[in-house]
Order: C-alpha cells, then sequence, then structure tokens
C-alpha cells in the first residue's frame, strides 16, 4: 500500500473573481477563491477550493482554472459537478450551493493525481470572466442584500429534524445536505458503566455530539444471549440521546460470523421491535450490519433487502444504513472497490453505506476509494478509528487528520470507535475514567479522546433554508 509521504499545510492562494451580475442593475463587486492543497502523496494530492461571493447573489456559476502542470489531472471531486479537458478544468455549482448571496460561500475539493510538478493554479475565471484580482465596484452603503443567515441554533435533532437522503447526501428537514459528527459506544454488554447520565450529558454538552452510536453485540455475550434485555437496553440509550438532542444510530453489530444472513431471523426480530417502539422518533438511524466480513457483496445485499422491510413496515421514513464487504471497506479490504456496490446497489431507498476505516491501517487507497464512491453512492462512516485496524496501538495524527479533513470536505458523516475507557489505543478515555464523573477534562482524555474532542466541538453548521 502506498503510504501517505506529505501531508502540506501549504500556503492558500487568494483571488479575486469578477461575479455573475444578479437581478440588480449596479454591476457586481466580485468574489475571492482560496486553493489549498491539503495533502499529497506519491502521484497523487487532494485539493480544496473555497469561492466567497463578494457581488451581488448569483444563482448559478462555473468556476474555471487551468492546471499549470500538464501532468496534473481531476480524478474525482466534490461538492461541484467537475471536468477537465486538456489542462483545463471547470466545477459547476449543484443544488445546494448553485445560489451564493453576498458574502455566501462554497467549498469544494477534488482528488487529483499528477506525474510531474504539482504547482497550484494561480488564475480562475466565475462564469467566463476573467480574474481581477480586486473589487472593481465597492458596495453599497447601506448593502442592498441582505446578511448571510446566522448559524442555526438549537440542539442538532431539533435543527435538522427528520433527516432522508438526498442524491449522496444526508439531508436535513430543509432538503439540505449535513454532516453529523460523533461517536460510538463499545459493547454495551461489557461498557454499561460508561453511558449514564453524567457521559452523555458531557457528549452533548461539552462534545457538542451530534451523535451517538449505541454498538449492541449479537454475539459476543451480546444480544443472543438476551434478546429482551438488549433490546431495552438500547431503547434506553435511544431515549437519552433523545432527550439530548443527539441523533441516535442503532447498530446491529455483528461481526462474527461475518456472514450477516447468519443472523437474519434475529436481525428481523430485533428490528421489528425497535422500529416499532421508535417510529415516532426523528433521531433515529438504524445500522442493520456493522461489518460484513468473509462473505460475497451479493450476500449482504440480500440480507439488507429482507430487513429493511422490516423496518420500514413500522418506520418508513428512517434512513437506514447498509453495511458493505470486507468489514464496511466497500470491498477494498477483500481486494475489491466500489464499483460492485454502485453497479448492484441495495433495491431500497433511503439508505446509505457503511464505510469503516482505521487510520494507521487504512491510508490512501482507502482514501481514494472513498472519494470516488462518495459521488455515486450515499456513504456514513458509522465506525472508525484513530489506530490500527486492531483497535490497539498509536495514534496516526497525521493519517487520523487528512481522514477527517476529508470527511467534512463530502459532508460525510461519522462516528468514532469509541467513547470508553476501554484499555486500547481506540478509547476516548483512560482506563478507569468511568468509574467516575468527569468525561471531558484533559486528565481523563487519551490521545484519540482529545484530538476528537477538538473536532466534534466545533460549532455545526447546519443550514436552515
Amino acid at each position: 500500500m502506498k503510504r501517505l509521504l506529505a501531508l502540506l499545510a501549504t500556503g492558500v492562494s487568494v483571488v479575486g473573481l469578477t461575479a455573475l451580475a444578479g437581478p440588480a442593475a449596479q454591476a457586481a463587486t466580485g468574489c475571492k477563491a482560496e486553493y489549498t492543497i491539503t495533502s499529497q502523496w506519491e502521484g497523487g494530492f487532494q485539493a480544496g477550493v473555497k469561492i466567497t461571493n463578494l457581488g451581488d447573489p448569483v444563482s448559478g456559476w462555473t468556476l474555471g482554472f487551468t492546471m499549470p502542470d500538464a501532468g496534473q489531472r481531476v480524478v474525482q471531486g466534490w461538492n461541484a459537478t467537475w471536468s477537465q479537458s486538456g489542462s483545463a478544468v471547470t466545477a459547476d455549482g449543484v443544488d445546494w450551493n448553485r445560489t451564493l448571496s453576498t458574502g455566501a460561500s462554497a467549498d469544494l475539493g477534488f482528488v487529483g493525481s499528477f506525474t510531474g510538478a504539482n504547482p497550484a493554479p494561480t488564475s480562475f475565471t466565475l462564469n467566463g470572466a476573467t480574474c481581477s484580482g480586486s473589487v472593481t465596484d465597492p458596495p453599497t452603503d447601506p448593502p442592498t442584500d441582505p446578511p448571510t443567515d446566522p448559524p442555526a441554533t438549537g440542539t442538532p435533532a431539533a435543527v435538522n429534524g427528520q433527516l432522508h437522503v438526498c442524491g449522496v447526501h444526508l439531508c436535513n428537514q430543509y432538503d439540505r445536505p449535513i454532516q453529523l459528527r460523533g461517536m460510538s459506544t463499545h459493547g454495551i454488554q461489557w461498557f454499561g458503566p460508561c453511558y449514564g447520565d453524567a457521559s452523555l450529558d458531557a457528549l452533548a454538552q461539552d462534545w457538542k455530539s451530534d451523535l451517538l452510536r449505541v454498538a449492541m453485540y449479537v454475539q459476543e455475550d451480546g444480544y443472543e444471549t438476551d434478546p429482551a434485555g438488549f433490546t431495552s437496553r438500547v431503547n434506553g440509550l435511544v431515549d437519552m440521546a433523545e432527550a439530548r438532542g443527539m441523533y441516535a444510530v442503532i447498530d446491529f453489530h455483528t461481526l462474527t460470523p461475518g456472514d450477516p444472513n447468519y443472523n437474519l431471523d434475529r436481525a428481523k426480530t430485533f428490528f421489528s421491535s425497535v422500529a416499532a417502539r421508535n417510529a415516532d422518533k426523528k433521531n433515529v438511524i438504524y445500522e442493520i450490519a456493522n461489518e460484513p466480513n468473509g462473505v460475497s457483496w451479493t450476500a449482504v445485499k440480500s440480507y439488507a433487502e429482507q430487513v429493511i422491510p422490516v423496518i420500514r413496515a413500522a418506520d418508513p421514513d428512517a434512513v437506514v444504513i447498509v453495511g458493505t464487504r470486507g468489514w464496511s471497506s466497500l470491498g477494498v479490504s477483500d481486494g475489491a472497490n466500489e464499483s460492485e456496490v454502485v453497479n448492484n446497489p441495495v433495491n431500497a431507498t433511503n439508505i446509505m453505506y457503511a464505510f469503516h476505516f482505521y487510520a494507521a491501517s487504512h491510508k490512501d487507497n482507502y482514501r481514494a476509494a472513498l472519494s470516488r464512491a462518495a459521488t455515486r453512492l450515499p456513504l456514513f462512516v458509522s465506525e472508525f478509528g484513530t489506530v490500527s485496524a486492531t483497535g490497539g496501538g498509536a495514534v496516526d495524527r497525521s493519517s487520523s487528520i487528512a481522514w477527517l479533513d476529508l470527511l467534512d470536505q463530502l459532508k460525510i458523516s461519522y462516528a468514532n470507535w469509541t467513547y470508553s475507557d476501554a484499555d486500547e489505543g481506540s478509547a476516548a478515555f483512560k482506563p478507569g475514567t468511568c468509574e467516575g464523573s468527569d468525561y471531558s477534562s484533559s486528565g481523563v482524555l487519551t490521545e484519540s479522546g482529545a484530538l476528537l474532542k477538538s473536532r466534534i466541538s466545533t460549532t455545526d453548521d447546519f443550514p436552515t433554508s
């Protein structure tokens, strides 16, 4: 596997763009573009472009620029429709960012390849107008255009309401793409003391988490030993998340054996029960198979197409996450890729596909697969770790940050493994933390926990119009 050769903290190139005039007679004042290479490896790189409209509102835009080196190519992009002819690159706005009011921004990005040098573009066009590098007409005083909407206030579930899948994105009640960021429990049969009022208060209020993934193992002393008891425990955690305004991902945590069909009858019984009980809630997402392994995509698809109707019979509106083969790697860990899902998708609506990674083990080829798949499939990273695939070892900080930056750029929701005090590198807390009441201070956080808390607790940007 290729290793990440460099994580570039490059400077940002800012240039002025002439914006397309809106309905007003006055000429638009322009906009700016910020181009940043966020990571680079042998023969490939990841770049972001932020467009900010400084002029009159625009209801459609095309960004254009020229790759400085003939060997540079756009491989896959996001938040725009990307194309390249020769060295000329264009990116067209899509439904959720096509309209830019005065002061509004759109964040785009792409994964590229190169064969020679990899210099940054230095000139851009917007809607065919050459970059001027300056504001051509000062804004009126007072400005005629309204300011952009302030950030939404309220809990994640209160702001976003019932979620649904639109295109390749998770969307809120306003039909706008969003990203949820949060944490996964460890096995609730082992770490129950980590999931009480104090810890979930901290998760919602101090960590500012959008979601709690409830990992209910089926085997490993889990659901199969006490179906009624584990169903009740899951429902209780759903209620606790709801009371704190977080979304709850109900994870049917199949792991060994890896064929989810082994637990098909158990899955139907469990999901029939929890879907009927939680159908009126707007904060529930169902994850029907954690990490299928040692099994074909055809078998996983067959399982999904039998379990999803059971959920839909009771709860027709909730989002369902479908595991993918190769430990939910879209087949990459089995030597395959996302094409098997793209070419043979599950016959159901309002679903997303799981993608799992562990940053120290899964690097460039996994990030490339995710980037490609994100243009064709709705993805949800329902589990990832900052360490190796064993759940242990040292935190790979550079790879973890590269992953988190990519998920942010693609607006892919995620849950980190784990919100627990397990004696392993992936745990957020030091051993013994769950015997106390502190779940936020630096004294109880592991390196992984401190990194995730710093990322999750940043302000959400949930669109409401």
